[in-house]
């Protein structure tokens, strides 16, 4: 994993997956706070940004993963 400040003053630390290079055309971000998942479009960081309540979050990732 990566660790990337959110690049507009805000608290959140945002992560990226060892698993992704600088120049990953498919990248997401994640950062969380108490009760939300943030994710944001890597090369988008300014753009909108989707949040899940942390039992959302584990319930998505098997199918983001194809584990399922």
């Amino acid at each position: 994993m990566t660790n990337r400040p959110s690049g507009n003053g805000s608290a959140l630390e945002w992560v990226k997956s060892s698993y992704s290079t600088n120049d990953g055309p498919e990248c997401v971000e994640v950062a969380s706070t108490p009760g939300t998942i943030h994710v944001r479009d890597s090369k988008h960081i300014h753009g909108p940004r989707l949040a899940f309540a942390p039992q959302q979050w584990a319930a998505f990732l098997p199918y983001a993963s194809g584990r399922r």
